[in-house]
């Protein structure tokens, strides 16, 4: 079962809370978070209720505060769990919307898509196995996305407002 604690204060100080599964909406439990200790297992932290908002991936580990995760703020109020996917990852990019234009296949984390694929957007994707997060930067950096398995004809369907990925990697158990 996997475990993530929240904390209002940096370095895991002040107010927290435990979860060991899915919740839709966190505010009732702190105000603000500042510091998140992952034990086990992989969790999507969201900006807003119900998943919404900006995107957070978080493997196991500590971060001290808010930056640590590439967060904007200190708000966390939804969080889904993952468990770490084990064997292949696979997955498409197109140029175009609806699995159109140029395609690329990709089994393993990419730090520059356009230095590998040639184009600065992705306008569709098809998840065939695993986890992955695709990140608006290169090198890992920027607002992230939570990929699963499934098609996304348009960038829209994965939360963005463009097409622009810099970089993605798999979500795996370190």
């Amino acid at each position: 079962m996997g475990k993530i604690t929240f904390y209002e204060e940096r370095n895991f100080q002040g107010r927290h809370y435990e979860c060991t599964g899915d919740c839709a909406d966190l505010h009732s439990y702190f105000s603000q978070c500042n510091s998140i200790r992952v034990e086990s297992d992989c969790w999507v932290v969201y900006e807003k209720p119900n998943y919404m908002g900006y995107q957070y991936v978080l493997r196991r580990g500590e971060y001290p505060d808010y930056q640590r995760w590439m967060g904007f703020n200190d708000c966390i109020r939804s969080c889904h769990m993952y468990t770490y996917v084990r064997g292949t990852y696979r997955m498409r990019i197109y140029e175009r919307p609806d699995f159109g234009g140029q395609m690329m296949e990709f089994t393993d984390d990419c730090p520059s898509v356009y230095d590998r694929f040639h184009y600065h957007d992705i306008h569709s994707c098809h998840v065939m196995d695993g986890y992955w997060t695709f990140y608006e930067q290169p090198n890992y950096r920027g607002q992230q996305y939570f990929m699963r398995p499934g098609e996304y004809r348009k960038f829209s369907d994965w939360g963005s407002t463009s097409g622009t990925v810099g970089s993605f990697r798999r979500i795996m158990d370190f």
